[in-house]
């Protein structure tokens, strides 16, 4: 399916390359999923992905959560992904000034070399997305960052008064920002957000699930189909597919309802 007719006006204004191969990758698979792949161990997440990897567009990792971690199983890893034509996108959320944001993404997890998006809070000012771009220049790979505009965990402080209006506004007019990350939650608060991003950047929701009975810890949850129509353009799902008796049968479910919702939401 052409991407240009399927996204409209997202695909005429998103020009990063990387918002561009992400609803490619969309319009191949006819998924909007995103898997947060919360897993602690190496087997479990290569597992994942021959699970689901069919069936999803991005696969969101924390890489600081796996205990048998090696550079060599990583890049296995990664490698494993890439064959899925999925992107990386390392959920991070870096928070400190560009400097130390963009000396983070080497280190001993390198994440710069592999991750195509990377989450970042906008608290310390807008060095961070100047550091971070530099860091994937030095390696000359293409990558964007996902600013949290919204949370959908009960009582985060990014619900204070003005704190999603100046992360937008940063946000919007920096080549480095690839979108944000919106409360899919909150429908209502959703089309706000869409409605103060306009259609260059994306916009990608947590905080959904088809099953509510499985938040915990103050996480909230709302309705996949009413993500998308309300502006989002991915559903990042960790619990409703990987705690499930059979994963590979939920991707599948979640897929077909981002899709079915992108093309009723139209271009």
């Amino acid at each position: 399916m052409d991407p240009a007719t399927i996204w409209g006006t997202r695909w005429l204004n998103c020009n990063q390359p990387i918002a561009k191969k992400y609803m490619e990758v969309v319009c191949k698979k006819q998924s909007l999923v995103v898997l947060a792949a919360d897993k602690n161990n190496m087997e479990d997440l290569n597992q994942l992905i021959d699970d689901v990897g069919d069936y999803i567009s991005a696969l969101k990792t924390h890489v600081d959560l796996i205990d048998d971690w090696t550079k060599e199983s990583w890049m296995n890893f990664i490698s494993k992904a890439k064959e899925k034509n999925l992107l990386i996108f390392e959920d991070r959320k870096h928070g400190d000034i560009g400097k130390i944001a963009r000396d983070q993404m080497g280190g001993i997890y390198d994440s710069k070399s592999w991750a195509d998006l990377i989450t970042a809070h906008l608290i310390s000012g807008p060095s961070i997305l100047d550091g971070m771009q530099e860091a994937w220049n030095s390696v000359n790979k293409e990558g964007g960052v996902l600013l949290l505009a919204q949370m959908s965990s009960e009582g985060n402080l990014l619900e204070l008064p003005g704190y999603t209006d100046s992360v937008v506004n940063i946000g919007k007019d920096h080549p480095a920002c690839f979108g944000f990350i919106g409360n899919g939650s909150r429908p209502k608060e959703l089309i706000d957000l869409r409605e103060k991003v306009g259609e260059g950047k994306m916009i990608w929701t947590p905080g959904v699930n088809l099953n509510i009975n499985d938040a915990e810890l103050g996480q909230r949850y709302g309705d996949p189909e009413k993500a998308i129509l309300s502006g989002s353009d991915a559903i990042i799902i960790g619990s409703g597919i990987h705690n499930a008796i059979k994963p590979r049968d939920e991707a599948v479910k979640y897929a077909k309802i981002s899709w079915e919702a992108l093309m009723k939401r139209g271009a």
